[in-house]
Order: C-alpha cells, then sequence, then structure tokens
C-alpha cells in the first residue's frame, strides 16, 4: 500500500471551519494518500498577542510536513498585526503564486469567451510586497520597490517549464517599463533572456496597462502570464473574476521546499456559519495541492466530480441561476454532491487530466559569473522642507558644495524644479538634491559623509540618501522628469 503524505491542515477563520470540512469529506471519499495534521491559526492566535497569527507548535508541523493546505483566516485590523500569507510565503521561500482562471461556461456566468483558460504566475517575494516603506515628511509615504535578478529569474523559468509540463504553448510576461525602466526593465530583460532557453515554447511581452486591458477584453489570448507581485496579485483576481467568480478560484504557493494551498477569497465572517460559503475555491487548491505531491490520479478524480456537481446544477447561493441550476444549496450539501460523483466525469466540460507532464521542477537562481564595476558617482539626497520656493532650497545647499560634490538638481515628486522648473504644479515637502563629482569622478563614502555634515550645518532635515551609481559604466540611476 501506498504510503500516506503528511500535510499541514488549517481550518482557518470565518467560513474556514465550515468549507474545510467539505473538502476533506471530498479528499477522503476520493481516496486521496494524505495524513492531515491539524493547527490553529489566525484569529485566535493573534488574539493570544502573537502577532503574526501562528505559534511555534504550527510552525512545527508546516516545516515538517512541507505541504500546507489553509482555509481563510483574518487578520485584525491595526495593532501590529502581519499577514499571515506574506509571513508563512517568506518563511518558506514560496517564491511563485499559481492561479489557473478558467471559464466554465455555460455553467457558470461569464462575460467572456468560454474557452478562456489562462494560468497566472506571480512572483511572491519581493517588489512592493517587500514592505519597506518610509514616512518621509508630513505629506511624503514612501513605498521601495524591489525587483532583483534572481528572484525575476526564478519566477519566470518557473513559468516556463510550468508551460512545458503542462502542455501549455506560450507564457506572456506584463510589466511597466516604459515608466520603471530599472526595475521592471529587469523583469522584461531576464524574460527575454530566459525565453531563448525555451524554443519550444512562443514568448510575448505585454506592458501591464494594455496587457490588462486585454486579459479583460479577450482572455483567450492568453495562456500563461507571468508578472512581478502586485501586477500579479491584481490580476490574478480580475482573472478569476472574468472567469466567473473569485469564490471558484485556488491557488498554489511554490517553493524550492515547500508548498501551501488555499482559496483566493478571504475568510468572509459576514456568512460564516450560515452554511452558505461556496467550497470550491478551496477544494480547487486542494487539487492542485493533489498533483503537487503526486496524486494526479486523486486530483483528476476530485476536479471532474466537481465539474460534474456544476454540470448537474447543484450550486451554492454565489453560482445560482436560473438557466442553468436544478438546486440552491450550502456549503455541506455542495460537498456531498461533489462525493456523490466520485468516479464520474463531466459530460460537456473538458475532463481534468493531471499529471501528463510531471511536477514543474524548480530551478534554484543561477550564480552570476561575473560582476560587474561598480562605480559611485553621485548621492541623491531627501529632504523634509517647506521653507519656500526651489530657489530658495537652491541657495542653502549650495552652502554645502565642495570641491568633490556639488549641487546638480532639485526634484520634488520626482520631476525637476531646479535650475530648470518643468513642474508646473503642486509642490510637497519632500525635496530630492543631486549632488554629483565633476565629469562623472567617482565619489567615496567619505566624501558622502562630508557633504551630509556640511547639508547638517546648513540647518537643512535631510531624511535618507540614495548613491548613484554606474554598473560596467552604465548609469544605473533614473533622471528626474525634465532632467
Amino acid at each position: 500500500m501506498t504510503d500516506k503524505t503528511p500535510i499541514t491542515v488549517a481550518y482557518g477563520d470565518g467560513i474556514g471551519p465550515e468549507i474545510m470540512p467539505a473538502v476533506m469529506h471530498v479528499l477522503e471519499t476520493a481516496g486521496a494518500r494524505i495524513e492531515p495534521e491539524v493547527i490553529e491559526i489566525g484569529e485566535k492566535v493573534y488574539r493570544r498577542g502573537i502577532t503574526t497569527g501562528i505559534d511555534d507548535a504550527a510552525w512545527e508541523s508546516i516545516r515538517r510536513t512541507r505541504v500546507f493546505l489553509k482555509a481563510p483566516i483574518t487578520t485584525p485590523q491595526g495593532g501590529g498585526f502581519k499577514s499571515l500569507n506574506v509571513t508563512t510565503r517568506v518563511a518558506l521561500g514560496l517564491f511563485a503564486n499559481v492561479r489557473p482562471a478558467a471559464t466554465f461556461h455555460p455553467y457558470i456566468q461569464t462575460k467572456h469567451h468560454p474557452d478562456m483558460n489562462v494560468v497566472l504566475i506571480r512572483e511572491n517575494e519581493e517588489d512592493l510586497y517587500a514592505g519597506i516603506e518610509y514616512r518621509q515628511s508630513a505629506d511624503v509615504m514612501q513605498s521601495l520597490k524591489l525587483i532583483s535578478r534572481p528572484g525575476s529569474e526564478r519566477i519566470i523559468r518557473y513559468a516556463f517549464e510550468y508551460a512545458r509540463h503542462h502542455g501549455r504553448s506560450k507564457v506572456t510576461a506584463f510589466a511597466k517599463d516604459n515608466i520603471m525602466k530599472l526595475s521592471d526593465g529587469l523583469f522584461h530583460e531576464v524574460f527575454d533572456e530566459l525565453a531563448a532557453e525555451y524554443p519550444d515554447i512562443e514568448a510575448e511581452y505585454w506592458i501591464v496597462d494594455i496587457g490588462a486591458a486585454k486579459l479583460a477584453d479577450t482572455p483567450e489570448m492568453f495562456d500563461v502570464v507571468v508578472l512581478p507581485n502586485l501586477y500579479g496579485d491584481i490580476l490574478s483576481d480580475v482573472a478569476a473574476q472574468i472567469a466567473g467568480s473569485v469564490g471558484l478560484a485556488g491557488a498554489a504557493n511554490i517553493g524550492e521546499n515547500a508548498a501551501m494551498f488555499e482559496a483566493i477569497h478571504g475568510s468572509a465572517p459576514r456568512r460564516a456559519g450560515q452554511n452558505l460559503a461556496n467550497p470550491s475555491g478551496l477544494l480547487n487548491a486542494a487539487v492542485l495541492m493533489l498533483d503537487h505531491i503526486g496524486q494526479a490520479d486523486v486530483a483528476g478524480r476530485v476536479q471532474n466530480a466537481w465539474l460534474r456537481t456544476l454540470e448537474d446544477g447543484i450550486h451554492t447561493y454565489d453560482i445560482h441561476t436560473p438557466e442553468y441550476s436544478k438546486a440552491k444549496v450550502g456549503t455541506r450539501e455542495f460537498g456531498q454532491a461533489v462525493v456523490d460523483r466520485i468516479g464520474q466525469l463531466p459530460q460537456t466540460l473538458p475532463v481534468a487530466v493531471y499529471g501528463v507532464g510531471g511536477r514543474t521542477p524548480v530551478h534554484p537562481a543561477s550564480v552570476p559569473s561575473t560582476t560587474a564595476a561598480k562605480l559611485t558617482v553621485g548621492v541623491d539626497v531627501f529632504l523634509d522642507w517647506s521653507g519656500g520656493q526651489p530657489e530658495d532650497l537652491a541657495r542653502q545647499l549650495h552652502e554645502a558644495d565642495g570641491a568633490d560634490l556639488s549641487l546638480q538638481m532639485i526634484s520634488n515628486r520626482g520631476a525637476q524644479v531646479w535650475p530648470v522648473n518643468v513642474a508646473d504644479g503642486l509642490l510637497v515637502d519632500q525635496w530630492r538634491a543631486r549632488f554629483t563629482g565633476g565629469d562623472g569622478a567617482a565619489v567615496d563614502h567619505a566624501q558622502i559623509v562630508a557633504l551630509l555634515g556640511r547639508i547638517a550645518a546648513t540647518g537643512l532635515d535631510f531624511t535618507k540618501t540614495e548613491h548613484l551609481c554606474t554598473f560596467d559604466g552604465e548609469r544605473a540611476y533614473s533622471l528626474a522628469q525634465g532632467e
């Protein structure tokens, strides 16, 4: 007899304690070869004063099983409570978020092409979700967007491997490198580099705004879409809703050594305790889990029984329609309807098949063979100042000029306001002053520290600095608008 795979299971908050039993009943009936370990996470744990929402005993289980099936949880507002999802992804290195979005026309209403069948693969650890934020002044908040070459390479390679192992023919990348030329530009650059290694897979790139419009309008254009974290978070929900309902969608969070599976919807506390919630999102997440742990046979049985349930018109309130629904049922009844159809196949919808290409391999990011020559050529100094007009600030800053570093430009909200003012509009209380050496001369840390000392002596309040560098002679910092 095949050994059972240990998995960690969390029943969560809100509707979680209702939908998870329905899902586990389906998995048991379908013959899932799993050994569940139940842990407590979420609101009750937060209320015990654990700001991460997960205690040491729960972590021990997750780190041992390396497979985590999680119902939605509630994160209390305020009080410094951390997102458990983000914490888990970072702690386990779950860099890839995989979200299939397919239509189930005509049984689930959709405004779009019935052949929509796209998988969005979202980078899960960096970008703005690194969560590095600062208040720079009374008026200005800052979030740092971090895009790395290893992070981009790992997620993009995973997307191509996913396409290859799941019989998909195209990978599309979305980013915004016409504006964020360095961060999103790196993502695009790495995509083009890796696409050349997969000649059997069609590769294309879209600027994220028009790409999102096309995804909403003609989703059948896309097959696998790979995106940085923020765009992926937004557009995977958009894709799920376009397909029919966010409530149907499950997600896999994949790392080199662990994985977490969850519905993409929230804990919906207003629906809790009423036997109303649709367990389909969590059930579809469990299907992804079964495929991941090598139980493709069970994944197919569960998915096909679920599809047959949709075809037979057994629907929860959120997907109920007069035309195609035959019965409006609750959470338990829907789960039982799926159980009753284990072993049956859909008659109209495509039959689900798993495991044909094997598990998608995860490749660690490569180690660069060469290191770019880095040269520091200046520094941007950010100031909290409300003392007047740009020329007034320039006069004060000129007092800090030295033979090694001198003021070249001042910007406000990214637009140059001195020596030429191209921002005929709102000025806020955060300013950026750019100091460089003459003719691209190198500067060192001691010179930058000395400059800051001179600025401090003028009475100006600087809040942060950013070094201006070149790598292999190429400028590695953006110019201000109008600079």
